[in-house]
């Protein structure tokens, strides 16, 4: 049969959905070696930034002019007319007879103080006010393509203005260390062999030690950080937990927790720190003072965690361990020839970090005089150390501080070349105690480029498989990643292993919640598609408690949505998504009261095999969405909520078969095709994925997208672009409506039209359907309101609602009975007394 449409072809042979073009890895066996640089880096392009939006599908004008011109019109944005804050030379961390500017000095000088540390590139204090030194044009010509291109991409007066300060530094070889003293009296690298016998935990010592755990936290898991916190809490030790500037929500959740407990801290300064940033090395160094500064706190060891980490031996396993090798540093090295770790690291060139971005500016030359080293950010380090680097104005510190202010990932190498070079340097030992989950195959996407000017990797999250790799004969204690969202089950057997089931008929332990909006978030916080399907979700429920929950003598279950949704939260049981729990309010219009409710809303199924089913077997599921994680493949935008203006991505899963080609077809509301394509799947292929380049606005409605092979159908699923009711979280009006509504111009989702496969794919285009669309497109207030609710209702469901306070419909349940209410009982993740023996666990 001749192809009937001209599809192009999209290659996607590789197991995770990438193009063929992109370079192949070879696949390699987990070897632990703990970088966040992809292992055949040489192969990576990292030379060229694209503008950091994603949003743009055209090189914009700037990117095509020359190159000359483009740095004159760069030098013109640094001209004095604009304002912004200036920098001088920065230091990591603060020596001890340091002077800081007065509003830094509270929180550098004491643990309650309310002012973050200084950033690492902040200005130290200087003769001239801030206004002339933002006004200062840069003192030397920019002709760095690496700074040409961070300039043309950074979004403020205030990023620009440091980019062009700290490169002209660099230039005029004021900036980096040319020399560095090494301080170890021993020749080569000192590295010392610990021997583990599982049974030393029977015989604990004397004097054992206490351990300063530093929990750096963000994200929205709350209910995740309490489970872990709950498995390594013991009266004996330390807590003092970092929560990223921008996580208020578990902020709040966090300090409620820690005010029970008297050996648990919140840090009263906050850093919005970043994936590779310098901001992540500040806030250890931050955190080590403040701990030094406890004088009722005698920690001997300090152990940085995240919410991704989980023990998997005791806290009397750990203690003995480290109460035999208390003299002892435990990193993990990179294992690797060294010149190769420094340009696989990025150690060679200089970066600053601005604009919650690392930008590269440039190359740079390792101090001479020390040997670099470096390897994982997660470390335990004895208090004897963590002084010195804390408090040492000795020339290997001071010069280490200021050449990591401008390092990619410098907590991955400031620690271990400091410990290699210093007086300490026979205390080291090249394990950190863990066990991390690397698969560089599905790791290495280089999925950081928004936000740092390299290629990094991130370790995938454990799954139950794998729960053999935590039994092993090194010392490890803890290991990651975890994360509920994607499997909870492997948390709960490594829990159960470590401390024993919880009683039969204990309820929550397969269910997980977690919160994506609060109402103190600020209704600001929200997209407009989000606010628009929560009112949505809130009046399916309502819909639902009068339909079902009203008897035939009254009628008191009938109910008017009042205000914003108060809360949200993602429902799991089981590691699968259940869909959202929304808590509103309503007024009972049987007693005129207000209540507070929650609703329970689950997707519908949406992927239908064809029927009479092709021959064809391989496929075996395929889902619309955004936010696509190549790394753990799945949607992070569960449940995918989308508006007209995203952008979906089409994925399917694949069994193992001979090498076939498939059609991916695109169709809108009314049956315009809107992009149609073949896959290329190899025999191995497990997923692939591909956004389509589609003109927007989408017509809101239900799409579909199908697969054929050959011609056949085999199978189809539908997505819901939703129709927003706000714009800029206000009612949305007429205009704004109608703009975003009605589709793309001329209904041309690309510029080559496919209608001539509506015939051969018995897709009639009505015109009564498509002029219904354009009288939905002009809708706005109850009518649009109507029309939204109407698309909710064919694709989610109200399984449930109950009240979380008193209600005047009778037959309505309590959502602390409930099994799936977020306000339902969760055990595992509750933090209650400290038992006899001094766990929570």
């Amino acid at each position: 049969m001749i192809d009937p449409h001209p599809s192009p072809l999209i290659a996607l042979g590789t197991q995770d959905g990438y193009f063929s073009h992109r370079p192949k890895e070879k696949v390699r066996t987990d070897s632990n070696n703990e970088n966040s640089v992809p292992k055949d880096f040489e192969n990576v392009d990292n030379s060229n930034f694209a503008p950091r939006t994603q949003q743009r599908k055209h090189q914009p004008e700037s990117a095509k002019k020359p190159p000359g011109r483009q740095k004159e019109r760069l030098q013109r944005k640094l001209e004095p007319q604009e304002k912004g804050q200036g920098q001088g030379r920065p230091f990591l961390g603060k020596g001890p007879k340091e002077a800081l500017p007065p509003r830094e000095s509270a929180a550098a000088n004491s643990s309650r103080g309310k002012d973050p540390p200084r950033p690492p590139h902040a200005r130290r204090g200087g003769g001239s006010s801030r206004e002339t030194q933002d006004d200062r044009p840069p003192r030397c010509d920019i002709s760095g393509k690496e700074a040409i291109s961070a300039l043309s991409r950074s979004k403020s007066r205030h990023c620009r203005q440091e980019i062009g300060e700290t490169y002209c530094q660099h230039k005029l070889g004021l900036l980096m260390p040319e020399r560095v003293t090494r301080l170890c009296p021993l020749e080569g690298k000192a590295t010392k062999n610990v021997q583990w016998d599982e049974d030393s935990v029977e015989y604990l010592p004397a004097n054992p030690v206490r351990i300063a755990f530093v929990l750096v936290v963000h994200g929205r898991a709350s209910r995740q950080l309490q489970r872990m916190f709950k498995a390594i809490y013991h009266k004996d030790h330390f807590y003092y937990i970092h929560v990223d500037k921008r996580s208020n929500y578990l902020h709040r959740q966090v300090l409620q927790f820690a005010g029970q407990y008297g050996n648990v801290r919140v840090t009263p300064w906050r850093m919005a720190t970043i994936w590779g940033g310098a901001s992540l090395l500040a806030t250890y160094l931050q955190s080590m003072r403040d701990l030094l500064e406890m004088t009722d706190w005698p920690w001997d060891f300090f152990i940085n965690l995240s919410a991704a980490d989980y023990p998997i031996r005791t806290n009397d396993q750990l203690v003995a361990f480290l109460s035999r090798y208390r003299d002892m540093n435990f990193l993990k090295s990179h294992g690797r020839d060294n010149a190769r770790f420094i340009r696989k690291q990025g150690l060679d060139r200089l970066f600053l970090e601005c604009d919650a971005h690392m930008w590269r500016l440039g190359d740079r030359r390792i101090p001479e005089g020390i040997s670099v080293d470096g390897g994982s950010d997660w470390f335990l380090l004895n208090r004897k150390f963590v002084e010195y680097v804390t408090f040492s104005t000795d020339d290997l510190v001071t010069k280490m501080k200021q050449f990591y202010a401008y390092t990619l990932l410098p907590a991955e190498s400031f620690f271990h070349t400091v410990l290699e070079n210093s007086p300490h340097c026979d205390t080291m030992v090249d394990n950190n105690l863990r066990v991390t989950n690397w698969n560089r195959k599905l790791g290495c996407k280089c999925q950081y480029k928004h936000i740092v000017d390299w290629c990094g990797c991130s370790p995938n999250d454990f799954k139950p498989q794998d729960f053999h790799r935590f039994q092993t004969a090194r010392p490890t204690f803890f290991a990651r990643k975890f994360e509920a969202v994607v499997n909870q089950e492997i948390i709960g057997q490594l829990d159960y292993y470590l401390y024993g089931n919880y009683p039969a008929g204990t309820p929550g332990l397969r269910a997980y919640w977690e919160n994506v909006y609060e109402e103190p978030d600020g209704v600001h916080s929200l997209s407009d598609v989000a606010l628009s399907l929560y009112h949505a979700f809130a009046r399916l429920g309502l819909r639902r408690a009068e339909a079902s929950l009203h008897t035939d003598v009254e009628n008191s279950c009938r109910y008017y949505p009042m205000g914003h949704p108060a809360s949200v939260h993602l429902y799991f049981l089981a590691d699968r998504f259940q869909g959202f729990l929304v808590k509103h309010h309503a007024t009972n219009l049987a007693v005129s009261k207000l209540e507070t409710l929650e609703t329970w809303v689950m997707p519908k199924k949406v992927f239908k095999i064809a029927s009479p089913p092709s021959d064809f077997g391989r496929l075996q599921f395929s889902e619309v969405g955004t936010d696509w994680d190549a790394k753990e493949r799945l949607f992070r935008n569960f449940g995918s909520l989308l508006g007209p203006m995203d952008e979906p991505v089409g994925m399917q899963k694949w069994g193992k078969g001979p090498n076939v080609t498939v059609t991916v077809i695109w169709v809108d509301p009314v049956n315009v095709i809107a992009a149609t394509y073949d896959i290329l799947i190899e025999s191995t292929a497990e997923f692939t994925h591909y956004k389509p380049p589609l003109n927007l606005p989408l017509r809101p409605g239900v799409w579909t997208v199908k697969i054929l092979h050959h011609w056949v159908p085999v199978a189809e699923t539908k997505f819901l672009v939703a129709p927003l009711t706000f714009s800029n979280r206000q009612p949305i009006k007429p205009e704004e409506a109608l703009k975003l509504h009605n589709g793309p111009p001329r209904s041309a989702y690309m510029e080559q039209s496919f209608q001539s496969l509506n015939p051969v794919l018995s897709l009639p285009i009505s015109p009564a359907q498509v002029e219904q669309a354009a009288r939905h497109a002009a809708s706005t207030g109850a009518a649009l309101e109507g029309w939204l609710d109407s698309l909710v209702g064919g694709m989610w469901t109200a399984m449930d609602v109950c009240a979380t306070g008193p209600t005047a419909c009778p037959v309505m349940q309590t959502c602390s009975q409930t099994a799936w209410s977020s306000f339902s009982p969760d055990p595992k993740s509750e933090l209650g007394a400290v038992k006899p023996d001094g766990r929570l666990r």
